[in-house]
């Protein structure tokens, strides 16, 4: 099986960079990067700069347009398709013409991904989602996971799932992601998981297991997700944990407790001395102190329910002895989430540089040179932790190896 790769929702390329650090071979087909609404494409962009354009079978270029006009069956063929789609609203309906078709609401990138699927039916996939995808939506919780199981079993996939805080794996940031790994049941993989058991394969036999090692595991708990998938949408709800395993349609789901390895501390990601435009000026101290401090604030409802907001302290400035926080597209806006670090070489509160934020996410420094400062933390805020893939290509190496 050759290792051809397409990439949707690429952003400006971490899990290209992420699969290319192994250094074994893997080769990038097609991909496609399109931000709604945005005049440039910074993203888009920015990965070309890197990686080139792709073309795809009839010749044609079309990775920095709307994936939803995009012709799904002229897209390349690849052994694993991946990409980083948003946490949406996965309900479904009965279509006005026929009873047996299903219509998902617009916009909603999983069904492009769906789409490709059935165009290209790749044998591997690797996508990466917030971790409250686990238990979206709130009126419902468990739907929106069920939802893209359901699909996946409709066309013959197995999956499994975890939550992975990269601090725990040797990043450098408190960032916790779901990765979902889907693969065909004809595969030689797919084979020898359905003749599995299911705790092994959660706790230690399973790619993700193995890419992510685990501590402890608690009981397993399961349900059958159902063929309809608008009963799915209608009915279906159910505590996923932050590990699992789907085949057939029946999922199994666990606890776990992460491994700890040694991470990356905030201090050792830090320049020293940087420009003047990053530190924060005396007369924005203030701003910044009730930012991050305790509050409690008398509000009132729009209908009229008055109650207290309460939250917390946030550390301030950041510590330098621990991983960084998640960072949000918003860094370096005057917020709550944004870091505040004491400069190395001054000692003087400043933001993280875009350099940082690089590092923060494990991309290689200047990746993002060439947009504005704004664009570079929003790309960044916007990304996955690079490490990780490679962490999951190591074991898919292993995988790809084994099949025919």
């Amino acid at each position: 099986m050759q290792k051809t790769i397409c990439e949707l929702f690429a952003g400006v390329g971490g899990f290209r960079l992420g699969f290319d650090r192994l250094g074994s071979g893997w080769e990038t087909v097609w991909f496609s990067q399109w931000e709604p609404g945005a005049r440039t494409q910074w993203a888009h962009d920015c990965y070309v700069r890197h990686y080139g354009e792709s073309a795809d079978m009839a010749g044609g270029f079309h990775t920095g347009e709307d994936i939803s006009t995009v012709d799904k069956d002229l897209i390349p063929d690849h052994a694993l398709l991946v990409g980083g789609f948003p946490c949406q609203d996965y309900s479904v309906a009965h279509t006005l013409a026929s009873s047996q078709g299903i219509e998902g609401k617009k916009g909603v990138l999983w069904w492009q991904i769906r789409d490709t699927m059935i165009a290209k039916r790749p044998p591997f996939c690797l996508f990466e989602n917030v971790d409250r995808l686990l238990k979206s939506p709130a009126k419902q919780r468990g739907r929106d996971m069920g939802m893209i199981l359901a699909c996946l079993a409709q066309l013959g996939y197995s999956a499994e799932w975890r939550v992975v805080n990269a601090a725990q794996y040797g990043g450098a940031q408190r960032r916790r992601r779901t990765f979902l790994f889907a693969y065909r049941d004809d595969t030689r993989y797919g084979a020898a998981m359905a003749g599995a058991d299911p705790a092994g394969l959660i706790g230690s036999g399973g790619l993700l297991a193995r890419a992510f090692p685990i501590r402890e595991m608690g009981k397993i708990a399961s349900t059958e997700l159902g063929e309809d998938l608008v009963e799915v949408s209608d009915r279906f709800a159910f505590p996923f944990q932050n590990a699992g395993y789907m085949h057939g349609g029946a999922v199994y789901t666990a606890k776990v407790l992460e491994a700890e390895e040694e991470p990356v501390h905030l201090g050792r990601i830090l320049q020293r001395d940087v420009e003047e435009k990053y530190y924060i000026p005396g007369d924005k101290l203030a701003k910044w102190t009730y930012l991050k401090g305790a509050k409690k604030v008398p509000r009132k409802s729009a209908n009229g329910h008055e109650y207290v907001f309460s939250e917390g302290p946030i550390a301030f400035p950041d510590p330098w002895d621990r991983p960084g926080r998640t960072m949000l597209t918003s860094e370096s806006t005057l917020n709550r989430s944004t870091h505040v670090v004491s400069d190395p070489g001054t000692g003087r509160l400043r933001l993280l540089t875009p350099v940082e934020a690089e590092r923060l996410q494990g991309f290689d420094d200047g990746w993002t040179e060439g947009m504005p400062d704004r664009m570079r933390y929003f790309c960044m805020g916007n990304a996955l932790v690079v490490p990780m893939i490679t962490r999951m290509g190591r074991i898919l190496d292993q995988v790809i190896a084994a099949e025919p």
